[in-house]
């Protein structure tokens, strides 16, 4: 079935428009992780995204009348521009459904090549369904983003390029997965010419699609997927997609939200390029798959997807990417309330960098620091430093792997609330989009004091809340009802460490 592919990858039309893109040694990763890494630069696509060789090929398919019609895609962006671009090469009517959480780059961009933007929804799968509405009503060729053979061979373009540019097989290839259409044409096309390559899936953990459906061994629907890497927020993998990606993947890759933003910045420290979380999901996978099983010197190719990113996105980039490479720890550490304990703390911790230093006097007695210390030895340095800091006789607990502390509490260090009683502490994520939080707060109403609050624009496609409120026992069912209700995504994180060290009230739960 794979070789059917093949005569569909060879014949595919996606060079009027596409540029075959380079095969970039990354020498600073090479250097750091001993092994020859390169990149597949398809940042540099006319759109930026490799997103346009599925969706022009599909195009070049479609029966003349069905192009007089005009076509129809639901895309989080990048499909659509790719669409857009080949629509307007071929004088062709485009129609683009996207979410409202779509970056503003990535919509711009699609009018800018002729289509017509449509928000709808908080997820591509609500523009999906409002797509399909609009193709029926409007008599529009709906072009489906990865689930389509067309745009699958599509894809499978860049194996073939691939291997013409690296003739001795590589030891693996890093493939980032949304829908599947990459990785199904991708892998379609190199394990026909050489089994041997292993084709490996890399996923957000808050978007694991395709890891999901092996673990199933049928597509599954995910209750919900994380908005950071926006370009593969895709609930359910293809059917299509899944059938290929089940015969040609041997394995799949998770990696975190922190690791995607050191993956960016190692790409941006070899190339001087920017990618976007998506397309630097390869990259983020290829380095934890080389820490897992110690491979060195050996051939690896990471596909750069895109780099359609919101400029001021890059704010919590850069926030986070020390901590995904385990470059920076958090720690809160209680000192004594006396002269010369920050001396002495100060001592502790010996010549380095200091990130973060934020401190609040708590009492008479005890005083608790949080502070942020660049690292040089990862996770093994981390531990190392906890264990010594201890050995000085103070007490210290590791925020660096603490959401809320890394989200919020270290934007807002400022001392306890010893008046304030019955606080809860609940941290919420809401689409982020204009007047998006005052929707939020109407939705919360007015039955219960709010005692703390913290927003932060992060430049994200989701809003991020930590929010104290005041609620007695006998109101806790309702309150409870009401965060169901609401329909946000809540954490309750009353008993977390860090709300507890520099933010707790007398009662926090």
């Amino acid at each position: 079935m794979l070789h059917s592919y093949i005569e569909r990858i060879l014949k595919a039309r996606v060079y009027d428009i596409a540029i075959e893109s380079p095969l970039t040694l990354a020498k600073g990763l090479s250097r750091r992780l001993g092994n020859r890494v390169l990149l597949k630069r398809e940042d540099l696509q006319p759109v930026f995204s490799f997103k346009l060789r599925g969706a022009y090929n599909k195009l070049r398919h479609l029966p003349v009348a069905a192009l007089e019609q005009g076509v129809i895609a639901a895309s989080a962006g990048n499909h659509a521009q790719g669409v857009s671009m080949g629509a307007s090469h071929l004088g062709v009517q485009a129609v683009i459904v996207m979410p409202k959480t779509t970056p503003g780059i990535k919509v711009d961009a699609v009018r800018q090549w002729g289509g017509k933007a449509v928000l709808y929804g908080d997820s591509f799968d609500e523009a999906y369904r409002h797509a399909m509405t609009l193709a029926e009503e409007r008599a529009l060729t709906f072009l489906h983003p990865f689930d389509d053979p067309d745009v699958i061979a599509g894809q499978g373009t860049i194996g073939m390029e691939i291997l013409r540019q690296h003739p001795d097989p590589p030891h693996a290839l890093f493939v980032p997965v949304g829908g599947g259409g990459l990785i199904a044409g991708i892998a379609a096309y190199v394990k026909s010419i050489h089994p041997e390559v292993r084709i490996i899936g890399v996923e957000p953990e808050e978007a694991p699609t395709l890891h999901a459906a092996l673990a199933a061994d049928a597509p599954v629907l995910l209750p919900e997927v994380g908005l950071f890497a926006d370009g593969v927020a895709v609930r359910r993998i293809g059917e299509e997609t899944f059938r290929i990606a089940r015969e040609t993947v041997d394995e799949v890759v998770l990696v975190s939200a922190d690791a995607i933003c050191a993956a960016i910045k190692d790409i941006y420290d070899d190339t001087r390029g920017i990618a976007e979380p998506a397309g630097a999901l390869s990259v983020a996978g290829l380095k934890q798959y080389v820490e897992r099983t110690g491979v060195r010197d050996a051939a690896l190719i990471a596909i750069e997807s895109g780099a359609n990113i919101n400029f001021d996105r890059l704010r919590h980039v850069a926030e986070r990417a020390e901590l995904g490479e385990r470059r920076e720890a958090l720690f809160a550490v209680a000192i004594p309330e006396r002269p010369g304990s920050f001396l002495a703390f100060c001592k502790a911790l010996g010549k380095r960098q200091i990130t973060e230093f934020n401190y609040r006097y708590a009492d008479q007695h005890q005083a608790v620091v949080f502070v942020g210390v660049e690292l040089g030895g990862g996770l093994a340095e981390r531990h190392e430093m906890i264990e010594r800091i201890e050995k000085k006789g103070f007490e210290v607990t590791d925020m660096s792997d603490n959401e809320t502390a890394k989200l919020h509490i270290r934007f807002m260090v400022g001392g306890h609330a010893p008046g304030v009683t019955n606080e809860r502490l609940i941290r919420f994520e809401f689409p982020e989009r204009p007047g998006a939080l005052l929707t939020f707060l109407s939705g919360l109403g007015r039955r219960w004091n709010i005692s703390l609050f913290h927003y932060r624009n992060h430049g994200a496609a989701y809003g991020r809340v930590l929010m104290g409120i005041q609620v007695s026992e006998a109101e806790e069912a309702g309150f409870h009802e009401l965060l169901t209700g609401l329909g946000y995504p809540f954490w309750d994180e009353s008993e977390n460490p860090a709300y507890r060290l520099f933010a707790g009230s007398e009662r926090g739960a």
